[in-house]
C-alpha cells in the first residue's frame, strides 16, 4: 500500500468509526494495551474546564520549559493545521511524524473502531514517549471521565472553570459537569480549581480519592488593577509563596494563576524573574489574540477570540470594558447551532456598537439569519454576510484606526479569519505594501 499523506489520514480518520463522538475508554484502553503506551512522560499534567484550558496549558507548559525541562502538549481542536494539536518543546509535529503515529495506531488497532479524536489522541501519546519528555501537558478534549485523554494516569489534575457546555454529553447542571471533570481526579494525587464556586461532585471526588486540593480563593488567589496583578499560593509544605506587582498578560490571568499553583506544588526552581517572564512570553492563537494589519491606508485593530458559550463571553465582556477602544468597537460572530446563542450574545451586546454575523464553514453552522434576528431582537445594530471573510472586510471598511474590530464565537470563525489574514497579509506584501 502507499503511503498516505497527512490530508489523507485525516480524511480517512473521519469516515472510521460510525459517529463522531463515542464518549467511553475501553476501545481506547484496548488500543494503548497493544501498542505498550504507558506514561508518555514522567511527569504528566491534566487539563480539563468548561474555558480556559488552552491557555492554562500553554502557561504551564511555559514555566516548565523555562527550566530547561522537554515538554510535550496535546491540545484540540486545531485552528487552521491538525499538527498544531501535537507539540514538543513549542514545535508541531511534522506530517511524516503524524503519518507515522497514525500507522502506528492503525497497526494496532485491529478490528477496533476508534473516533478520529480516538485515534489523534493515541497517535499524540505514541510520539511523546518515542521523545524522550520531562513533561507533557494534556488538554481534555470533551468532559473528562469518559475522555481519551484519561487513558493516562495525571501526576496533576486541574480544572479551570465549570460551566454548561456540551449539555448533551456532560449533562444540563453544573453538578454533572463537575461530575465529569472530576473523572481525571487519581488516589492521592493533587487536583486543583481555579473556580470560585465548584460544585459539590468535584469536592466529594477530590475527598473520595484523598487528592491534596488547591482551591482557588482559600488556597491559591489573585488580585488585578489597572496597572499591574498580585499572586499568592501555597507550596507542598503550606508555606505562602507570593508575587507582586506582575505586568498585566493579553491572556487570562486567572488561567495563569491556577498555572502558577501547579507550578509550585512541583517543586521545581522558583525564580521570580524567570517566571515573569515566562508568564509573559505566553501566547496562544486565537485567545484574546490582539493583532493590527493595514487595510487600504487604514492600521487596524484586530481581537481574536474563540470565546463561544455564556462563559467565556462575560469573561470576554469584562476583558473589553477593562481596555476600551479610543473608537468604537465593531464585531464579527459567527456560532455554531448547538451554542448558546442569547447567552452568548447578551454578554457582548452592550460591548459592541455595530455586528457584522456570517455562517460557518460547518455543517453545525447556526442559520446566519438566527444570528441576525437574535441580535436585531435586542435592537443592535446588525448586517449579514455570506462568509466570515466578508463580514470581516465589511467591518474593515467602516473602522477607522481609532477602533477595534472583535472577531468571536468559535474556532471555526478564528480559523477563517486567520487564514485571511495570511492571505491579505500576502498579497499586502506582493503590492509592496508593509502589512
Amino acid at each position: 500500500m502507499t503511503q498516505r499523506t497527512l490530508g489523507e489520514w485525516l480524511a480517512y480518520l473521519e469516515q472510521l468509526h460510525p459517529s463522531a463522538i463515542d464518549m467511553g475508554l475501553e476501545r481506547s484502553q484496548q488500543v494503548a494495551s497493544r501498542m505498550g503506551l504507558g506514561k508518555p512522560a514522567p511527569r504528566v499534567i491534566t487539563v480539563t474546564g468548561t474555558n480556559g484550558k488552552g491557555s492554562t496549558c500553554a502557561f504551564v507548559a511555559s514555566l516548565l520549559r523555562a527550566q530547561g525541562l522537554k515538554v510535550g502538549v496535546y491540545n484540540s481542536p486545531h485552528l487552521l493545521r491538525y499538527n498544531e494539536r501535537v507539540q514538543v518543546n513549542g514545535v508541531e509535529a511534522t506530517d511524516a511524524e503524524l503519518c507515522q503515529a497514525f500507522a502506528a495506531v492503525e497497526a494496532a488497532r485491529g478490528d477496533t473502531s476508534l473516533t478520529y479524536f480516538e485515534m489523534g489522541t493515541l497517535a499524540a501519546f505514541w510520539l511523546f514517549q518515542q521523545s524522550g519528555l520531562d513533561a507533557v501537558v494534556l488538554e481534555v478534549g470533551l468532559g473528562g471521565r469518559l475522555d481519551t485523554v484519561n487513558v493516562v494516569d495525571a501526576d496533576m489534575a486541574l480544572v479551570t472553570s465549570i460551566g454548561v457546555d456540551h449539555a448533551d454529553y456532560l449533562g444540563d447542571t453544573r453538578e454533572s459537569v463537575a461530575y465529569e471533570k472530576a473523572g481525571i481526579f487519581r488516589q492521592g494525587a493533587p487536583a486543583l480549581c481555579g473556580d470560585l464556586n465548584p460544585p459539590q461532585p468535584l469536592l466529594d471526588k477530590a475527598r473520595e480519592l484523598n487528592c491534596p486540593f488547591f482551591l482557588r480563593g482559600r488556597d491559591f488567589d489573585l488580585g488585578i488593577t489597572d496597572h499591574n496583578w498580585q499572586w499568592r499560593g501555597v507550596d507542598t509544605q503550606g508555606r505562602v509563596v507570593e508575587l507582586r506587582d506582575l505586568p498585566l498578560l493579553d491572556l487570562p490571568m486567572e488561567n495563569a494563576a491556577l498555572a502558577l499553583q501547579a507550578y509550585l506544588l512541583l517543586g521545581l526552581p522558583w525564580v521570580d524573574a524567570q517566571i515573569i517572564q515566562a508568564l509573559h512570553a505566553t501566547r496562544v492563537v486565537g485567545r484574546l489574540d490582539r493583532r493590527q494589519f493595514d487595510w487600504k491606508g487604514k492600521r487596524l485593530n484586530l481581537l481574536l477570540d474563540v470565546g463561544h458559550n455564556p462563559h467565556a463571553a462575560e469573561y470576554l465582556a469584562r476583558r473589553l470594558d477593562s481596555r476600551p477602544p479610543a473608537g468604537k468597537r465593531l464585531a464579527v460572530f459567527g456560532l455554531l447551532a448547538d451554542k448558546d446563542l442569547d447567552g452568548v450574545i447578551g454578554e457582548l451586546s452592550a460591548s459592541v456598537e455595530h455586528w457584522a454575523v456570517a455562517p460557518l464553514d460547518s455543517p453545525r453552522a447556526r442559520p446566519v439569519a438566527q444570528l441576525h434576528a437574535a441580535l436585531h431582537k435586542r435592537g443592535a445594530s446588525v448586517t449579514s454576510y455570506g462568509s466570515v471573510a466578508a463580514a470581516l472586510e465589511g467591518q474593515c471598511a467602516l473602522a477607522t484606526s481609532d477602533d477595534e474590530i472583535l472577531l468571536f464565537g468559535s474556532f471555526y470563525c478564528v480559523a477563517e479569519a486567520l487564514d485571511w489574514l495570511a492571505r491579505h497579509s500576502t498579497e499586502e506584501a506582493a503590492n509592496g505594501v508593509a502589512g
